[in-house]
C-alpha cells in the first residue's frame, strides 16, 4: 500500500506536523527524508529495510559514508536519498554543539561537546590540536595527523611549530578511538608524557590530552592527580 492510501494521522507527514517529530518511529521519519518509495516497497518500508541493514541502530547509520548506504544495494535508495540522510544526520549532530567556543576554557569538559562532535564518529583515527591564548580563549584548532582505523601518529615538532607560531601560550590535544575503546594505549602514554615534557621546556602548559569515542571520552588531566 502507498502511505497517501493510509488514514491521513497515520501518514508520517502529517503525524509530524499534528503531534511533533517525537510521537514518529526512526523508520516514519526516515521515510520523510526518502520522500517516495518504489512499485514494491513505500517510502516507510524502504526506511525499515535501511534500519534493518544498520541493525537498527541510528548510532550505527550515522557512520555510514554516501557510498556506504549505496552498497547496501536497497532498491529505492540512491546517491540523491543518500545525501538526504547524511545531511539531516549531519544537521543533527550540529544540533548538539550550537554554542561557539568564546569562552574561558577552565576544564576539559567545556570542550567535551565540541571534541565529540567533531572526532566520535570518524572511522579512522584523527589526532587534534586546540591552541589557547592566556585569557584561556581558543585561537585556533587544526587536525595534525590522520591515520587507519588502528592509530595515527603525531610529531611533537610539528605541534609546537604550531604552538609558536600562533603565539599560544596553551593547548589541548586531542584524538579518536574508532574501536570505542576509551583506555589510552601504551603510545598514547608515551606520546603524552612526551609532549607534556616539550610544553613544559618552551614554557607553553599542556592543558590536557582527551581521547574520545562513541562511549564516551577519557582526560588525562582529570584521571592524573599529578597532571
Amino acid at each position: 500500500m502507498t502511505i497517501k492510501s493510509w488514514a491521513l494521522n497515520d501518514q508520517p507527514i502529517h503525524k509530524l506536523y499534528t503531534k511533533g517529530a517525537k510521537y514518529l518511529t526512526d523508520a516514519e521519519l526516515i521515510a520523510i527524508l526518502l520522500q517516495q518509495g518504489t512499485a514494491q516497497n513505500n517510502a516507510v518500508d524502504l526506511a525499515r529495510l535501511l534500519l534493518h541493514k544498520c541493525n537498527n541502530n541510528l548510532l550505527q547509520l550515522s557512520k555510514l559514508s554516501t557510498k556506504d548506504i549505496l552498497a547496501l544495494k536497497i532498491k529505492g535508495i540512491g546517491k540523491i536519498k543518500a545525501i538526504r540522510l547524511l545531511a539531516a544526520i549531519e544537521l543533527g549532530s550540529r544540533r548538539l554543539f550550537q554554542q561557539r567556543l568564546d569562552k574561558h576554557i577552565m576544564q576539559s569538559c567545556d570542550v567535551i561537546a565540541h571534541l565529540k562532535y567533531s572526532l566520535q564518529f570518524e572511522p579512522r583515527e584523527i589526532f587534534m590540536v586546540l591552541l589557547l591564548n592566556q585569557a584561556n580563549k581558543i585561537i585556533h584548532e587544526q587536525i595534525l595527523s590522520e591515520g587507519g582505523i588502528t592509530g595515527t601518529v603525531a610529531d611533537p615538532r610539528v605541534l609546537f611549530k604550531l604552538a609558536l607560531s600562533h603565539e599560544a601560550t596553551g593547548f589541548i590535544i586531542c584524538h579518536n578511538h574508532p574501536s570505542g575503546q576509551l583506555m589510552p594505549s601504551r603510545m598514547d602514554d608515551l606520546l603524552t608524557e612526551k609532549v607534556k615534557k616539550a610544553a613544559t621546556l618552551l614554557d607553553i602548559k599542556l592543558i590536557d590530552h582527551i581521547i574520545v569515542s562513541t562511549e564516551g571520552y577519557y582526560s588525562y588531566a582529570e584521571q592524573s592527580s599529578g597532571w
